[in-house]
């Protein structure tokens, strides 16, 4: 799960006027359809607010899937992972008993409508567990591949690749030819740490790089045209071994023709990319292989045309088209759809779709207090608070009986839904009832609850890693200064709660915005301290947190799957539940950090929800700025 920037969603495929003229007589014309981190979206629907979305929805996504069919008579359609999980449908058929024995998964049945050719697996897919994984594909009438996840004893966990043969019409309009599509997938390495409780001693990842060595190859040889299905990112730095993101580097391997990509739930191409060395963000090539990356939870239709001639025996590609197709546009804050729904993708998601509503709508305990994440970057944010406070009683009841029990406990999270992936995304929770999705719009990740234990020190270090969502402010600017960094995602913003400390933005940030140390002698956290006092950085301190982080996740020095006392068996959701049940919540969790004075006024800039506007009562140090295209609105905090 990563924070987006809604503006790159809306580009699409704006600038492939500068493509060059396509070739005059191929000899063969086809059309590669993906779709990607889709992550359960199957209808245009916010289950958290109840009601229509029209930015999401393999709904809406079919209709574009219908008419890029007819405008080509040889398409075929593929999907690149993160299938699901990722909104409370997903939760809803994981649950114990969500999905009988013999009934097709809710997400599956809709995809089968559509007649994919093959997919291959997401990190998402194993957020549930191996069994429940392998009984939901059980739905799927159409084959996954997966090169670099294998059982423990080296076997293939499913198929690395295969060969797909199907009836393609040459450019004559007479004659079906028997074309071999060869196909390899790849799933991010790193699901051993995101995962590591639902995977260890069960498979294993090998790297995508060294995994494509081995088999493109004998691929290669038995097919006509070689896709790869890459659920990683474009990350165009020094290829490392156990590269998260390694589309970039995979489209060096000799063999691949066509790299669809994902992940990273960003267009491509698109401006995302742009200026990047070996990458044409135009016209949409990695080290010159076509490549594109659809957006995510169907925001768009990934397509790539090519024009093949038959040379020496074997189909070169001589000319290529990539578009990423949205299925609405924005314009300012108005959202306009694009595409309709597809009833048949409707109506096979139907019965889970409403048993979820009702599910969600179902509350579970009352709240006096309003519970926003606008102010998640600003110091007095209380949804992460309430998170916080939900941990730190469960885990407490959990070690009470331990060797651990003496041991000072904290809590940490970070902010889910704080504007990342667009201007609606916030969380907002209206004093009354609060109700299932309230607690999944809350916490949207299926997490499991692992309590951690650190020095002080490394606790220190924790929050100097979140510290880098900051960029570095100059107090002698007059000038409005961007707040926060594009380099980090907001999802590794963890907040701590039981300690307090003050950050210090003037200063550089200690680690980048992925984790890494770049500044030895940088400290922006000053005056961390726990019951008041400074923190004592030689003592023990135990850390509620989630198995993402504990094993790894986002980057945190200290966490590496090797530091956790407790591994709950329930999900920081139903921890969450379970806290607003029995507890009366009366008054909002205590703030714990804000920003360390500056000595003069700074005007700070960020952006969020036009509707932020109407939570600044008492705030008089952030004023409303302008709006934009993207429907988000701009603000400046004064800092002194």
């Amino acid at each position: 799960m990563v924070a987006i920037d809604r503006r790159s969603l809306l580009i699409g495929a704006t600038a492939l006027a500068a493509a060059p003229a396509r070739a005059a007589t191929p000899e063969l014309r086809l059309r590669l359809l993906e779709t990607s981190d889709l992550h359960m979206f199957v209808y245009d629907f916010d289950y958290y607010h109840s009601k229509t979305d029209p930015t999401v929805g393999l709904a809406k996504v079919a209709s574009l899937i219908a008419a890029a069919r007819a405008e080509h008579r040889n398409a075929l359609l593929f999907d690149n992972g993160d299938i699901i999980q990722g909104n409370p449908l997903g939760d809803f058929v994981a649950r114990p008993g969500g999905l009988a024995a013999g009934q097709p998964h809710p997400m599956f049945a809709a995809m089968n409508e559509l007649g994919y050719l093959a997919a291959t697996l997401g990190n998402h897919e194993f957020n549930y567990g191996l069994p429940f994984l392998e009984q939901a594909l059980q739905s799927a009438k159409f084959p996954f591949v997966c090169a670099n996840l294998e059982h423990m004893d080296g076997t293939p966990y499913m198929r690395p690749t295969m060969v797909i043969t199907r009836d393609v019409m040459l450019e004559d309009g007479s004659t079906l030819h028997d074309f071999r599509i060869g196909v390899i997938g790849f799933v991010p390495p790193q699901i051993m740490s995101w995962d590591k409780s639902k995977l260890e001693g069960r498979v294993r990842t090998t790297d995508i790089i060294t995994a494509a060595q081995r088999y493109v190859p004998e691929l290669r040889a038995t097919c006509d045209l070689l896709v790869a299905l890459s659920h990683s990112g474009i990350d165009t730095g020094p290829r490392n071994t156990g590269l998260e993101n390694a589309s970039f580097h995979l489209a060096s391997v000799p063999g691949i023709d066509v790299i669809f990509t994902g992940h990273s739930h960003r267009v491509f191409p698109g401006p995302d990319y742009a200026n990047r060395p070996g990458v044409d963000a135009v016209r949409g090539t990695l080290n010159g292989i076509p490549a594109v990356m659809p957006g995510y939870w169907g925001s768009h239709l990934g397509l790539i045309d090519l024009d093949l001639e038959r040379v020496d025996g074997a189909w070169k590609i001589t000319d290529f088209k990539v578009e990423a197709r949205p299925i609405y546009r924005r314009e300012g804050a108005k959202l306009i759809a694009l595409a309709d729904d597809d009833p048949a993708i409707l109506r096979a998601a139907a019965p889970a779709h409403q048993a979820t509503i009702d599910w969600v709508h179902q509350p579970v305990g009352r709240i006096a207090y309003p519970v926003n994440s606008y102010f998640a970057y600003l110091g007095s944010e209380n949804s992460i608070g309430l998170v916080n406070l939900a941990q730190t009683a469960y885990a407490r009841a959990a070690l009470a009986t331990t060797d651990h029990a003496a041991l000072p406990l904290l809590s940490a999270a970070a902010p889910f839904k704080a504007g990342g992936t667009g201007p609606d995304a916030f969380v907002d929770i209206a004093p009354g009832p609060i109700t299932l999705a309230d607690l999944a719009d809350l916490y949207m990740y299926a997490n499991t609850l692992v309590v951690v234990k650190l020095s002080g020190a490394e606790v220190r270090e924790l929050l100097e890693r979140s510290a880098a969502l900051f960029n570095q402010i100059d107090p002698a600017k007059a000038e409005p200064q961007e707040l926060l960094s594009r380099t980090m995602l907001g999802y590794n913003f963890d907040v701590i709660s039981g300690l307090t400390w003050l950050i210090d933005i003037t200063r550089p940030a200690r680690y980048s915005g992925g984790g890494k140390l770049i500044n030895a002698e940088a400290h922006r956290v000053l005056d961390l301290r726990f019951q008041g006092q400074p923190i004592d950085e030689a003592a023990s301190f135990l850390v509620a947190t989630n198995n993402y982080r504990a094993d790894g996740g986002g980057g945190f020095p200290g966490l590496d799957g090797t530091r956790s006392i407790l591994n709950a068996p329930d999900l920081n959701r139903d921890v969450i539940a379970l806290y607003v049940k029995s507890t009366e919540l009366q008054t909002p969790p205590p703030t714990t950090w804000r920003f360390a004075p500056i000595g003069r006024p700074v005007q700070l800039r960020f952006r969020s929800s036009p509707a932020f506007a109407d939570k600044l009562a008492g705030r008089p140090d952030i004023t409303p700025g302008a709006g934009g295209n993207d429907g988000y609105a701009e603000y400046l905090l004064t800092l002194d």
